[in-house]
């Protein structure tokens, strides 16, 4: 077999028999095809390589600045690839099993101020089908501290607004239940009545009729409109389809300037200032992770960092010698 088969049937084996997520399988796939550069480069045999070797790559990530998480991840590609080689005889020896996790430098995700996320979801203009569609999308997001990734492939199905609770397929297909807020529901409302009601005309403007035949214009509108109409999916561009991961991130940009907030903002931001907030306010880390959806507490113990800083800060801020 060439490298290429060995790395497909991997990839497959993991996305298929494994179950990881489609971003975690591609990011697999881009370590190691780097990994298979380097041996590539040094005259080195995928088939007959050392422990030793392995770790002369790892150390060169290292020097390329590469972070400790980005590190962590390609190492835990590699082992995975050498164990599936090992499994199905392709190796008699798995240079990988000894290979040690380095130890991940801990880091504060970055958090935006309740002031500052209020001044981010009153941005939208709700006179606006847009402007609608992005209100319900930021307010969904802080609502409930989903994934970008999640929150794209939601489905109206998915949704029990009157109980006030949607169903989140997160990594490795894992599905859980999530509640959502008062104002998350009541922009989602909004949000579908526009879309699926009469003023779903206000879709035209985005055909820019005046440029094209009338004939065909309308055709194209109409076909969109059904589309939208028929779709499951709850987020749609302008055309119909599922919005991209993309689009959400440069939305979030966007009404962050037009917020004036300053700070490097991305939809992660709002999934971390979501659990921030709530832990601050007495929920337990149990809980918390169970509505990120981390399969380790650990991951979700980050949080525990962001509280000790926030009350040192209203220590320092409130305390007469502080």
């Amino acid at each position: 077999m060439q490298v290429k088969e060995y790395l497909n049937s991997f990839i497959s084996y993991i996305s298929v028999e494994k179950g990881l997520a489609k971003n975690t399988t591609l990011a697999y796939k881009r370590d190691l095809e780097s990994y298979f550069e380097y041996l590539k480069k040094h005259f080195l045999s995928l088939l007959e390589i050392t422990e030793e070797q392995i770790m002369d790559y790892l150390w060169e990530r290292k020097l390329l600045k590469k972070s400790a998480p980005t590190i962590f991840r390609e190492q835990e590609a590699i082992k995975g690839f050498y164990k599936f080689l090992f499994t199905e005889g392709h190796i008699k020896i798995n240079p990988a099993v000894q290979l040690k996790s380095p130890k991940l430098e801990k880091y504060l995700p970055d958090t935006l101020t309740i002031e500052e996320v209020e001044k981010l979801l009153e941005t939208p203009d709700l006179t606006k089908l847009k402007g609608i569609r992005d209100k319900a999308i930021l307010e969904t997001l802080y609502a409930t501290g989903m994934r970008v990734s999640e929150l794209t492939e939601l489905k109206i199905s998915d949704l029990n607004l009157d109980v006030g609770f949607t169903k989140c397929l997160g990594k490795g297909s894992k599905e859980r239940i999530v509640p959502i807020g008062s104002k998350a529901i009541e922009a989602i409302e909004n949000y579908l009545k526009v879309r699926e009601g009469k003023e779903i005309e206000r879709m035209k403007h985005y055909l820019d009729a005046r440029r094209k035949k009338a004939e065909e214009s309308l055709k194209k509108y109409w076909n969109i409109r059904k589309k939208i109409i028929d779709n499951d999916i709850l987020f749609l561009n302008p055309s119909g389809k599922k919005i991209s991961r993309i689009s959400v991130w440069k939305i979030i940009k966007k009404y962050a300037r037009k917020a004036g907030i300053t700070k490097k903002i991305s939809p992660h931001t709002l999934r971390h200032s979501f659990a921030s907030h709530i832990l601050e306010r007495g929920a337990d880390l149990r809980t918390i992770q169970e509505m990120l959806g981390h399969s380790s507490i650990s991951t979700t113990q980050i949080y525990t960092h962001i509280d000790r800083k926030f009350l040192k800060q209203q220590h320092k801020k409130f305390h007469p010698r502080g």
